[in-house]
């Protein structure tokens, strides 16, 4: 399980890391754009607003992905506490037996 949760976090770093380099690629400077568009045809503009609605969708599904990873997260936290109170509840407790005189 060790394994398991520590593929897990790394999966996050790497998906940050792929979103910035592609983010970093798009990026340019917009006045350099702005001349450049006057001659760009009608299909670019599609291109680009179909980059830009892919864009959105790839932050939405990261966002929906790193909100799962912290539900799954909690999760487990609570698990543990609930299986140490009953670790605790169970636990042999020698004092207690002594005053009840079961045990000298």
């Amino acid at each position: 399980m060790i394994s398991y949760t520590s593929r897990r976090s790394l999966q996050f770093p790497l998906l940050l890391l792929i979103s910035l380099q592609i983010l970093s690629g798009l990026a340019d400077d917009s006045s350099a754009a702005n001349n450049e568009n006057k001659g760009v045809s009608h299909g670019a503009s599609r291109n680009n607003m179909g980059l830009k609605i892919t864009l959105v969708c790839l932050g939405v599904v990261t966002v929906v992905a790193f909100c799962f990873f912290l539900f799954k997260l909690w999760q487990k936290k609570k698990r543990e506490e609930q299986h140490a109170r009953l670790l605790k509840l169970f636990e042999d407790d020698e004092e207690l037996e002594v005053e009840l005189g079961m045990r000298d």
